[in-house]
């Protein structure tokens, strides 16, 4: 970067080496800030990093090797930076690879604290990491007033015993009661002196959420929030039928389906507020024995609610429910756009899958059907109306289906490119979720796989195939729906 008489890049005013930059990537502008002092003084000014967005742990890395970059980002960035995304991975690199059960890595039956030692003592180490990172980011971050976006996932329900971790087990951590009060009451501090906040999300982060953290939102915030997701499986409503009324101007929200209670829904459906756009609700069927789905909202709270919001689509995530409780749930009002069925033990009936053709032919956009069991069911009971091809003919909107873990043949599969074409934008299957009927082989010359790839890709009007790598179905399944939820109330 040489200029005319010799004189280098340090002669640039600092605005313009500022301005330059701005161009670089996040990663780049740590990169350059190494160059020297002037270089390092221009890269950390406030305009550089309006945004951050970061992973702690995951990799394969243990979380707290990572803490002392955590330090120092929220220590340059905290108080000014205005959105903030976060997922913290403590479990990675201490837990989870110690698991021999396949499912434990995604369903909900994580190892406790009360195990063998050597795993309490990894229990231990990796809460305590979580607490200590989630400290530094809150002490870092208290009196920013000019935070705008504020998006937590924390994936620590492995660090969590099936239904509640109570108070007892935080003996095992030094000062770990001590730390979850305090990490609440930071919190509560960053939403009081918060005034412009337009995105609150907080996703199973261990200890942060409580019933009155909501509450101490400053009115000038109340009044900017355009979308709120507090999400914990361990704890009861988060947010109260008083909070809710507050946010009047909120345009999307995703709560726990059995937090959805009908008065929330009567309070969405007064022509007084601002319509709702997105709604996203998970609905986790091992929560269930301590959270009744009791006095969620009724066909009529629905039919209300779309009477004042007529735009509103909706997003559920059902994890490990039985078809009984679904078909409980699955209102004929509810604007449902995208549906997720995800289970280990609990397999999808067709009966289900009938209803949900029928109810939302108008509405379904996006279907995924996954299961991560040792078997793969067959829905189709009769060959010449399978449910799946059904759904696929009955929803003219359907343009996302993804499926594993049942048994999908075939000839159905290309019956299915066939109906919607070009319009169904992704067709995702599990090649060991595909069957073929050994009455029509006979029929067919030549490799059956390679004649069900050509007939599919003709469908869709592109080259298709089935997906070969298991990984890309069994991922988290609540990062999945953090990921989700998040595009989805973007409009994305």
């Amino acid at each position: 970067m040489a200029l005319c008489g010799g004189v280098g890049a340090m002669a640039l005013p600092s605005e313009l080496i500022v301005h330059i930059f701005s161009f670089l990537s996040d990663r780049d502008k740590l990169r350059a800030s190494a160059v020297c002092s002037r270089w390092r003084e221009c890269l950390f000014y406030p305009a550089l990093w309006t945004e951050l967005k970061l992973r702690i742990g995951g990799g394969g890395c243990s979380s707290s090797d990572e803490t002392p970059k955590l330090e120092f980002l929220m220590r340059k960035f905290g108080s000014f930076v205005r959105e903030l995304q976060l997922e913290l991975a403590p479990v990675e690199g201490n837990l989870s690879h110690q698991n021999s059960d396949p499912s434990s890595t995604r369903m909900d039956q994580p190892p406790g604290p009360d195990s063998d030692p050597q795993h309490k003592e990894r229990w231990r180490d990796a809460v305590a990491t979580y607490l200590d990172q989630v400290l530094c980011v809150f002490t870092s971050i208290r009196n920013n007033r000019n935070l705008q976006k504020l998006s937590l996932y924390g994936d620590t329900f492995i660090l969590q015993q099936e239904g509640l971790l109570d108070s007892s087990h935080l003996h095992l951590i030094h000062q770990g009661d001590k730390k979850i009060n305090e990490i609440q009451q930071l919190f509560m501090e960053v939403l009081s002196n918060s005034r412009q906040l337009r995105w609150l999300s907080c996703s199973f982060m261990l200890g942060l959420v409580t019933s009155c953290s909501l509450s101490c939102l400053s009115n000038p915030s109340a009044e900017t929030l355009q979308h709120l997701s507090l999400l914990d499986h361990q704890l009861g409503p988060l947010v109260s039928p008083s909070e809710l009324a507050r946010l009047s101007n909120l345009h999307s929200l995703a709560l726990d389906f059995t937090d959805f209670t009908s008065e929330l829904c009567g309070l969405l459906a007064s022509p007084r507020r601002t319509p709702l756009h997105r709604l996203s609700l998970l609905l986790n069927g091992a929560t269930l024995e301590f959270k009744s789905l009791e006095g969620t909202a009724t066909e009529d709270n629905w039919k209300a609610l779309v009477r004042v919001s007529a735009n509103l689509r909706v997003y559920v995530m059902a994890l490990e429910v039985d078809s009984s409780e679904l078909l409980r749930v699955l209102k004929p009002s509810l604007p449902l756009e995208r549906l997720h069925l995800d289970s280990y033990s609990m397999p999808v009936t067709d009966a289900t899958l009938e209803l949900i053709s029928q109810q939302y032919n108008k509405t379904l956009t996006h279907f995924l059907l996954l299961r991560d069991g040792p078997d793969f069911p067959d829905l189709s009971i009769n060959r010449n109306e399978d449910p799946l091809v059904l759904l696929t003919w009955r929803c003219t909107q359907l343009a996302v289906l993804v499926i594993h873990g049942y048994t999908v043949w075939s000839h159905n599969l290309v019956a299915i490119s066939r109906l919607r074409g070009s319009s169904l934008r992704v067709l995702t299957v599990s090649e060991e979720s595909i069957d073929f009927d050994p009455d029509q082989s006979v029929c067919i010359e030549g490799d059956p796989v390679h004649n069900l790839v050509k007939e599919v890709s003709l469908g869709l009007g592109r080259v298709w195939q089935p997906c070969l790598d298991s990984s890309v179905f069994l991922s988290e399944p609540t990062q999945h729906f953090h990921h989700e939820l998040r595009a989805f109330s973007m409009g994305m």
